[in-house]
Formats: C-alpha cells, sequence, structure tokens
C-alpha cells in the first residue's frame, strides 16, 4: 500500500504533466482535448440523466382542479411542450447574439495592470468566484496552530469551509427536512412559500447570508465606483458584536 500511492501519484502526474512537474510542455494540448471533448461529452451525459430523471420520476405542478400526488396534468409534448421548448431556444439564441455583437465583455486593456495592493482600476474576478472571495475576504484571521506549526491555514475557511457547508447543506436538505417535518410521505405537489413559512424563512435567511457573502466580494467595484472605504464595508457586510 505504501508503494502504490508514489506510484499513483507517478503516474496522474505522467498523464497530467506528460512526466515529472512541470512536464515537456504538453499540458496545455491535454487541457484543451479535456475542454472541447470530455468535458462536453461529460455535460452531454448529465444532461441526459437529467431528462431520463424528469421522464422516470415525471414534472411536479401546484395543486388544482383534477390534480393529485399520483398524476401529471399539463400540456402534451407534441405540439405544446416542444414549441414552447423552442421558442426558448430561439429566445436564449437571440440574447446570445446580441450579446456577441453588442456587449464589450471583460476590456482588460481598460483597467490596466492588475496590483493586489490597489483597487482603483476596478477589476473583478468572475461573477461565479464572487461568493469564494467575500468569503475570504470577510474571514476573520483565524488559523490552527500547534506548537507553533500552523494546521489550518486562513483561506481554508473561506475558500474551501465555507462552500463546503452550503453544497453539504444543500445536499443533506431532502434528508434533514422529512426529520423535521415528521412528513416521509412522497409528495409530488409543489408547496407556495405560504404554505411552509418555516422553510420559506429558512430558504430566505440561507440564500441572504450567501447572497450577502457574494456583494461582498464585490468590494473593489463599491469602492470603485461609489467610494466606499473598505473598513465601512466590513462594518456593515461582517459587523462586530
Amino acid at each position: 500500500m505504501a508503494l502504490s500511492i508514489p506510484l499513483l501519484g507517478g503516474a496522474i502526474g505522467a498523464l497530467v504533466w506528460g512526466g515529472e512537474f512541470p512536464g515537456p510542455g504538453v499540458i496545455q494540448s491535454r487541457l484543451y482535448i479535456l475542454h472541447v471533448l470530455v468535458l462536453p461529452g461529460v455535460m452531454a451525459a448529465v444532461i441526459a440523466a437529467h431528462l431520463a430523471l424528469i421522464v422516470r420520476h415525471k414534472h411536479t405542478q401546484f395543486a388544482g382542479p383534477g390534480r393529485r400526488e399520483d398524476n401529471v396534468v399539463g400540456t402534451p409534448m407534441w405540439p405544446g411542450y416542444a414549441l414552447r421548448s423552442v421558442g426558448f431556444l430561439c429566445a436564449v439564441a437571440a440574447v446570445l447574439v446580441l450579446l456577441g455583437g453588442l456587449v464589450q465583455v471583460n476590456p482588460v486593456w481598460q483597467w490596466g495592470p492588475y496590483e493586489i495592493d490597489s483597487a482603483t482600476n476596478g477589476a473583478q474576478p468572475d461573477w461565479y468566484l464572487g461568493w469564494l472571495i467575500g468569503g475570504l475576504r470577510l474571514m476573520p484571521p483565524l488559523e490552527i496552530q500547534v506548537f507553533g506549526h500552523t494546521l489550518v491555514t486562513n483561506p481554508f475557511w473561506g475558500g474551501l469551509a465555507f462552500p463546503t457547508v452550503v453544497f453539504g447543506l444543500l445536499a443533506a436538505w431532502p434528508f434533514i427536512e422529512p426529520r423535521l417535518s415528521r412528513d416521509r410521505a412522497r409528495h409530488d405537489l409543489l408547496d407556495r412559500p405560504r404554505d411552509h413559512p418555516w422553510r420559506t424563512a429558512f430558504g430566505v435567511a440561507f440564500f441572504t447570508w450567501v447572497a450577502l457573502i457574494f456583494v461582498a466580494g464585490a468590494s473593489d467595484r463599491l469602492f470603485y465606483q461609489f467610494g466606499i472605504p473598505y473598513t465601512s464595508q466590513v462594518h456593515v457586510f461582517a459587523p462586530s458584536p
């Protein structure tokens, strides 16, 4: 077992880098084929699995005349649902074409060089990293040290523990709610927010928590656009007791 771990690591390194790091410069071509072939294949498989689950479990629906937990009352596949989906497809395609032709995306040449100690250029990471950047910026200087050695560094809490809690709670919620509500029956009829106010309250609180940290990730833009100092933003986003 002790020998198998280094052998496995060497095999993975040879697969990724083409040899010992940094390798002979083949990683770019391997990442390219991963990007244009492997990942699209994985996405296609996930989409197919999603559609298969929809066929197997059917669509959910709100309560109404003739609607029960064991049936689905909706529009037929053809022509209703298919034509509506084609309309959505055309609308999305139109928006993408307009964005590609009329909107300037990521004009990095207008922002100047990237300097980590200066926010005067207003540069920001991509939007999907906003909540992670906010978590890293708002996390207090907490590190776990034992006998003068740092076991857990500060970026761990905002960059790994925070998203782990978010995704872990989302994955665990279908198992948590039946225990809290003591209702383990199958339900295919949707509930409106007013039907379960405690669930609505938790969902709004959870969303507000993540959204607030997401907005905190745009502190550079808030400083650049509105002149709000970093210290004032920290007092708002993470007020001390």
